[in-house]
């Protein structure tokens, strides 16, 4: 049907096209009701919007003009990067004393630390693998507060090799809790070369929040004090905010 006295509305023309730009409305225009951040609903970090974007207006922009190719393969570019980015509620146990994950994936160490890789000092280690399927957000694993933020340019070798802790391009949040100290560190992979550390030094911060991400498969150090009790063995699988990795 054409609208009286204009154009021909394009939505009439493709109708796929329409259901596209109601789907691309639909993710990008929140409702006024929306749920807040905390909620139990899905969230998508911002960091991720630029991802997102581009690819569903270029499979919107390819509706229109009918390449359909074009358009499945940009809508599941969009919709990857929309899984990516995800942010799913967690339930943060409150237990004083608990050493949470700082991200979900698979545990490649989990012991004493090695000095080539570690802060100065004796360390308790728990190393966690992301890979690209993984939620890639990065949450506190103890209360207390920031002292320290330590950004280091580096390499880019697979984040599972061991020396990937100490030569690839790293981020180190050093966090004071009753007097002891917990460093978290991000390090990037062959894939994940961009990170973010939305943590400064000052802060007071609690267990299981959000502080970073780290984008396209990565990895994330865990330096502990020797007193703490690991509650993970390698090869376990873990939740960011929700797995107990130790205990003081």
């Amino acid at each position: 049907m054409r609208a009286t006295g204009g154009a021909e509305d394009p939505r009439s023309q493709h109708p796929f096209a329409g259901a596209l730009a109601a789907v691309v409305l639909g993710v990008f225009v929140p409702p006024a009701h929306a749920p807040k951040y905390n909620g139990p609903q899905m969230h998508i970090d911002k960091a991720g919007w630029p991802f997102v974007i581009p690819p569903a207006l270029v499979a919107l922009a390819g509706g229109l003009l009918g390449v359909w190719w074009l358009v499945a393969a940009m809508a599941a570019l969009s919709a990857f990067m929309l899984f990516f980015f995800r942010d799913p509620h967690r339930n943060v146990p409150v237990e004083p004393g608990l050493v949470l994950a700082p991200a979900d994936g698979k545990v490649l160490i989990a012991g004493d630390a090695d000095p080539a890789v570690a802060p100065a000092g004796e360390w308790t280690q728990v190393s966690v693998f992301l890979s690209p399927v993984d939620v890639h957000i990065n949450r506190v694993p103890i209360g207390g507060q920031v002292t320290k933020v330590e950004y280091r340019p580096g390499r880019f070798l697979a984040a599972y090799r061991w020396e990937a802790a100490s030569a690839n391009e790293r981020n180190d949040v050093w966090i004071e809790h009753q007097g002891e100290t917990v460093v978290c560190r991000q390090v990037v992979g062959v894939l994940a070369r961009r990170l973010v550390c939305r943590a400064n030094v000052g802060d007071r911060v609690r267990a299981g929040d959000r502080y970073g991400l780290m984008k396209f498969g990565s990895r994330i150090d865990l330096f502990l004090p020797r007193r703490a009790r690991l509650c993970v063995s390698a090869g376990d699988r873990i939740r960011g905010g929700e797995t107990v990795v130790a205990r003081w």
